[in-house]
């Protein structure tokens, strides 16, 4: 899309996602029987019309452009950009470089550092805007209307935002308008909520002006976060800030229960996202099927390489799992290759590659229409 820069925040390292989240970057646990969680916004940009999209991580970051450009960067006309390590998989196009070049420079405290740290890969020649986004979202979005509104509206930033049960905005971060739909009020987590609406993470920027506020915040007591920081600046600033309201289904993966919450929807009679909106990254040649009543499978969604000897109910499971006689699974997600024991009875819980079982409980939904 012409004019706009669009970055992708990938720095997570997903600590509060337990056994799912180790020894792996967040943006790569694997999501919805199809995909990962980084594959939605990559997705989406790609069908909004970018071209590319610059990779911002940090956290296990060489197995993340790895994994990226092999997934990503075969597909004609769009690509992920890894910043200074770019020329060196450039010149690897059939394969994956062997050695990068040594970092440099502090590592980032935080998402505005990101931006600071990678701003000669961002704010280039004909850059007006800077689209953010987020590696942990699940949702499916065209950016461009919000694009041509952030334009017509002539603002110096606009805010995705979404309407939820004012008992989780807590969780979040919570968003205020007037009248017109001019920001009024921001506040990351705040712990007596005075709005239903919150912050849905992505969000275009003025490249002049965030730039400019970035520069600002240098060197303060900043706790280098865009939202702790750059924002509530440039509303204390009086800049122009413009809402855009996500109506679709739009999830945060904050934590394992979420995760597992989740996926539950893809399940309803009306899922959250239907099969054919699911970027299919991992194992495209294996077709997937929701599968409502059938022998040993009820109410799951299945790979065509599915091994079940047992019977599988209301779950997900990726490519490559394999079920033992007698075992019966109910609401659990099956990682790609995840083997279930003969005569093992599981609940709840999270099978992952290795077989180990991460069982999962309640807590508070994440954003989200249908969430």
């Amino acid at each position: 899309m012409d004019g706009v820069s669009a970055v992708l925040l990938a720095g997570g390292e997903g600590r509060r996602m337990g056994p799912l989240g180790a020894g792996r970057s967040k943006p790569l646990v694997p999501f919805g029987g199809t995909s990962r969680l980084i594959d939605f916004s990559l997705d989406n940009a790609r069908r909004s019309g970018f071209r590319e999209v610059l990779l911002l991580s940090q956290y296990e970051e060489r197995r993340l452009m790895d994994d990226l450009h092999t997934v990503w960067n075969r597909t004609p006309g769009f690509r992920v950009h890894f910043g200074p390590y770019d020329e060196a998989y450039r010149g690897a196009p059939s394969g994956l470089p062997d050695t990068l070049p040594d970092r440099t420079g502090p590592r980032e405290r935080g998402t505005a550092d990101a931006l600071v740290s990678k701003e000669k890969h961002i704010f280039g020649d004909g850059v007006s805007e800077v689209l953010v986004l987020h590696a942990d979202h699940v949702y499916r979005f065209d950016y461009g209307e919000m694009i041509r509104q952030h334009r017509a509206d002539g603002a110096a930033l606009t805010v995705s935002f979404q309407r939820i049960e004012r008992r989780y905005v807590h969780l979040f971060g919570m968003v205020e308008f007037d009248a017109s739909g001019n920001l009024t009020g921001f506040v990351e987590k705040p712990p007596q909520p005075t709005s239903d609406l919150v912050f849905a993470a992505f969000c275009v920027f003025d490249a002049t002006v965030v730039r400019r506020y970035l520069k600002q915040l240098e060197g303060t007591s900043w706790q280098h976060d865009i939202s702790r920081d750059v924002i509530p600046a440039m509303l204390a600033g009086g800049e122009r800030i413009r809402g855009f309201e996500v109506r679709d289904y739009w999830e945060d993966i904050g934590t394992v229960d979420r995760y597992h919450r989740a996926h539950r929807g893809l399940l309803r009679g009306k899922p959250t996202l239907p099969l054919s909106d699911l970027p299919l990254t991992v194992r495209p040649e294996v077709a997937r099927r929701l599968v409502t009543e059938e022998p040993g499978v009820r109410h799951s969604m299945v790979p065509a390489d599915l091994v079940n000897r047992g019977l599988l109910e209301g779950s997900v499971a990726y490519p490559g799992v394999r079920i033992g006689a007698g075992a019966r699974v109910r609401d659990c997600v099956l990682l790609p290759g995840a083997e279930v024991a003969a005569g093992a009875e599981l609940e709840s819980a999270i099978v992952l590659e290795d077989g180990t079982v991460q069982y999962c409980g309640d807590d508070a939904p994440a954003g989200g229409a249908g969430a």
